[in-house]
């Protein structure tokens, strides 16, 4: 990516050393002290220009390069993600309000995004509309001059503490499921949203139902063009799979392993050497995939079928990685601080590996995606 890259890379670590304490792993725990860490962080990177790095400058961002937001979003999630939820708000829904928005929408959401206040969730999947997203039943019906929605989302991240949500609903009927989508742009503060959270091993706030009994929304509150909802969703679909930079984490818990284990690493079993090294070109083959669908995007040609690939790529890296770690820290001794924050940060690790199989959108769908794309039928 070159020396300027590479300066930001520094920058970068510098940041987090200064402004993450060290047993930080990630915003969403126990611990409320966590999430105030990750909004106090946004804060600083937006007041230094590197929240939105690549975004134009006149919607806040600095106008670098889609390689230089790289570089902050693998350092990012190598570190836990001290952004918390924002990287929703920067990699897919500012960019989706900025090519699909109204100017009074560009005007209301994308400052606030851009200085690290605001939280977005995202109103996709439902109970019998997960992988099969084209299958929702959240209604948005005209009233007015505007609409009535009405039904439930599961699975949304962050829901209970988003300011925002980034609504799918359907509007008409048509020959096809896809045909008859529309996206709102809705707040959560709105009496006739109620959000319920859902326990999982990944701690609060991750998971949430969300109920919109008859929430009144605007013609102001569409975002693009009525009923033509599914084609902005393929578009942010493949910049969310794609956004989080997955492998940047593989890769620096396999580094820290030989550090964090001091002498005992060199009694590790040889067969465990050589799955440890393994890993570490499966993390190098995933960030060059991932590199080659960035560079398509950038040039406003990415398919599904290259997110799916990339997607495929890193859940398998996930969850080997995962296994890898888990069988080395199974294997160390116990003593010591720094084993006892490796082996904290993978155990968070596994606990996210496992849910990486089925978050935004399974692995079984990415497969079917890819095939499509291979045959020339995507």
């Amino acid at each position: 990516m070159g020396a300027a890259a590479g300066g930001l890379r520094e920058e970068l670590r510098k940041l987090v050393g200064e402004h993450v304490p060290p047993d930080f792993l990630g915003a969403f725990t126990d611990d409320p002290a966590d999430l105030e860490t990750a909004q106090r962080f946004c804060r600083t990177l937006a007041d230094r220009g590197l929240l939105c790095i690549a975004w134009p400058k006149e919607y806040g961002g600095e106008d670098a390069s889609v390689w230089e937001q790289t570089v902050v979003r693998e350092e990012m999630w190598a570190h836990h993600e001290p952004r918390g939820a924002q990287y929703m708000g920067v990699n897919w829904v500012g960019p989706t309000i900025m090519r699909h928005g109204t100017d009074e929408q560009k005007r209301t959401h994308l400052p606030p995004i851009a200085r690290g206040e605001i939280i977005w969730c995202q109103g996709f999947s439902e109970p019998d509309a997960g992988s099969d997203l084209a299958s929702l039943r959240t209604t948005a019906r005209r009233e007015g001059d505007g609409w009535r929605v009405t039904g439930q989302k599961v699975w949304t991240s962050y829901a209970g503490m988003a300011q925002w949500c980034f609504l799918l609903a359907r509007t008409s009927t048509g020959e096809r499921r896809q045909q008859g989508l529309t996206i709102f742009l809705v707040r959560m503060d709105d009496p006739a949203v109620e959000v319920r959270p859902i326990d999982c091993l990944m701690g609060p706030h991750h998971l949430n139902e969300v109920f919109f009994t008859d929430l009144k929304v605007t013609e102001a509150d569409v975002l693009g063009t009525v009923d033509e909802g599914w084609n902005v969703v393929q578009e942010v679909l493949a910049f969310e799979r794609v956004g989080i930079a997955r492998y940047a984490r593989c890769e620096r818990l396999l580094m820290d392993a030989p550090r964090a284990l001091g002498d005992a690493w060199d009694d590790l079993p040889e067969e465990l050497h050589v799955r440890w090294a393994r890993m570490l070109t499966h993390c190098r083959r995933a960030r060059l995939l991932a590199y080659s669908v960035l560079h398509r995007q950038s040039e406003g040609k990415v398919r599904p079928g290259d997110a799916a690939g990339y997607r495929i790529a890193v859940t398998r890296l996930d969850q080997d990685s995962a296994e890898v770690l888990m069988d080395i820290i199974g294997q160390a001794p116990r003593e010591g601080e720094d084993l006892r924050r490796f082996r904290a940060a993978v155990a968070d690790h596994f606990r996210y590996a496992h849910a990486s199989t089925v978050a935004s959108g399974s692995i079984d769908v990415q497969r079917i995606l890819l095939a499509r794309h291979i045959l020339g039928k995507a």
